[in-house]
């Protein structure tokens, strides 16, 4: 898919985070998901989702270079950007269970690369360099966005329903109950519902929806942290109990 219809204003730190990728040798692509690639990114709000290809393990003198690089970033031009990487090894790719090194929140974790990102790519990703990720991945239809948003309810989901004290994270509500929204519509259409319009989806109350679109624009809004963790872990309750099966 073509990128220029979609982004508008990519951060300066994207482009950056190419060069350096570049002058390793070994990162053949580096693609953008998530908001910025649906054309839903909010500058200051929108976390940035990329991924790199690797053309081998990233071992532990790789990962070494790796966190150096997103340290100086998130120093300078990534300060505030939520600059996140998958780096995953070519030979993994369609792997859906593999565990890739993954910069986050300031840390190296692994992680999987989930079904959604790999919808993302495959509908809506951009090469920041390398190949297009549209030339890379299967197409992508109806079937495999349910199929997509199933495993995120029946993985991640699941295990959060169970465990009612992560909701007094104060991260957790919102991004909750927008994943449920677009779980919902996921399971139903067979397509991807951006998180802005997610907000519009979300089982809460007026109120509350008031307040994520208000944070959503970069407003400092803040809800009452024991009603907000209830409100959303009861809908995530429900629906993976429904639709995670």
């Amino acid at each position: 898919m073509q990128r220029d219809h979609l982004v508008t204003a990519e951060p300066s730190c994207v482009p950056e985070l190419g060069r350096h990728l570049t002058d390793l040798g070994w990162i053949s692509d580096l693609w953008v998901a998530g908001s910025l690639a649906t054309g839903d990114y909010v500058p200051g709000v929108s976390d940035l989702d990329l991924v790199a290809i690797a053309d081998g393990p990233v071992d532990s003198a790789r990962t070494g270079v790796l966190r150096s690089i997103h340290r100086d970033l998130d120093q300078g031009l990534a300060e505030g950007c939520d600059l996140g990487c998958v780096y995953v090894d070519a030979r993994f790719l369609r792997d859906v269970r593999a565990l890739h090194p993954t910069w986050t929140h300031g840390a190296l974790v692994s992680r999987t690369l989930s079904g959604v990102t790999r919808a993302e790519l495959a509908l809506h990703g951009y090469a920041v360099l390398g190949r297009p990720p549209g030339d890379v991945w299967d197409p992508v239809g109806p079937e495999e966005v349910r199929a997509a948003a199933h495993a995120e309810l029946s993985g991640y989901w699941r295990d959060a329903a169970r465990h009612p004290w992560w909701w007094l994270d104060p991260v957790m509500p919102d991004l909750g109950l927008t994943s449920m929204a677009r779980a919902r519509h996921a399971t139903s259409t067979g397509e991807l519902l951006s998180k802005s319009r997610a907000i519009d989806e979300a089982a809460a109350p007026p109120w509350y929806v008031a307040h994520m679109h208000a944070r959503r624009r970069g407003e400092s809004v803040a809800s009452p942290r024991l009603r907000s963790a209830v409100i959303a872990w009861w809908d995530a309750r429900r629906t993976v109990a429904r639709l995670g099966r």
